[in-house]
């Protein structure tokens, strides 16, 4: 005790300069907004660098698992797509269709690939922080997908980082889903707690199906083209009004090992936006003649 006062009396002047900038500090960014801004604008730059670095320091422990999935994938839709494409030709008798259709359908979608720099799974509330921003074509809005299936929609973005609401965000994530070659759909939910388990409700009471049964994007919305992979049925349930199912979904994507992202820009929003827009104006304008 008698040493920890002596070192007090000996360094006091000390301990004391420390606190008062500390003070000061805290008072400057309190009460003056442009410090407090360029102060939280640099430590979120910084914030984004350490992360980026760290999420590179572990990627390499998970590379190998992760192209082995991508391999096995790849490989499993060029089989697909093959077989798929001898099938049609056959029907047809037109070798070329297939290919015309295909490259059609996917230039419509710009795919930017990004990294997961940070993601936190034990949280209701969960978000999910990608290496790609503004500067790389991200906006607001954009779904996020991996190899395996949805990853979840872009909430925030910087110039060279983004903010994604996950699938695993229990009050903000609500993506519409539909049962593969079914036509029935619902919204996908996530209630907390198992990160492999999700719920998609409101499915109609007359829908037909079975159980292990694959569940995908709807593509209803203008974030998600339809036929992303969501997750397998496991159980079903009856809604708390016993108007409409409630299913239990084993979710294809791991979301404790995601690495590689992609983000989905679709180039057919802004004339989708401005053709609702100019039908919401015209509806206006005759309700206002009326």
């Amino acid at each position: 005790m008698r040493n920890l006062l002596d070192f007090l009396k000996e360094y006091y002047h000390w301990l004391l300069f420390v606190v008062l900038e500390v003070v000061s500090g805290f008072l400057l960014l309190q009460y003056n907004n442009y410090q407090a801004s360029v102060w939280f604008s640099s430590a979120n730059s910084m914030m984004g660098k350490v992360l980026e670095w760290s999420s590179q320091a572990t990627k390499f422990i998970h590379q190998s698992q992760a192209n082995e999935q991508l391999t096995m994938r790849n490989l499993l839709l060029e089989q697909q797509v093959d077989m798929l494409r001898r099938r049609y030709a056959e029907l047809t008798y037109d070798s070329t269709v297939m290919e015309r259709n295909e490259t059609k359908f996917l230039s419509q979608y710009d795919l930017i690939p990004a990294k997961v720099i940070d993601n936190s799974l034990d949280s209701k509330e969960n978000l999910m922080t990608i290496d790609k921003g503004r500067a790389d074509g991200v906006t607001v809005d954009m779904g996020v997908a991996c190899g395996r299936g949805v990853v979840g929609v872009v909430y925030l973005v910087s110039e060279h980082y983004s903010v994604v609401i996950p699938v695993l965000n229990a009050s903000s994530s609500r993506i519409s889903c539909a049962i593969r070659n079914r036509g029935y759909f619902g919204y996908l939910h996530w209630y907390g707690g198992d990160p492999s388990v999700a719920y998609v409700e409101d499915v109609p009471r007359h829908a037909k199906f079975k159980l292990g049964e694959w569940v995908v994007t709807s593509g209803f919305s203008s974030i998600f083209p339809s036929g992303v992979s969501v997750g397998k049925i496991e159980q079903v349930y009856n809604s708390r009004d016993g108007l409409s199912y409630k299913l239990k979904i084993r979710l294809s994507t791991d979301f404790s090992s995601l690495r590689d992202v992609v983000v989905i820009s679709d180039k057919s929003i802004a004339e989708r936006a401005a053709l609702l827009q100019a039908a919401r104006d015209s509806i206006n304008k005759i309700s206002g003649e009326r």
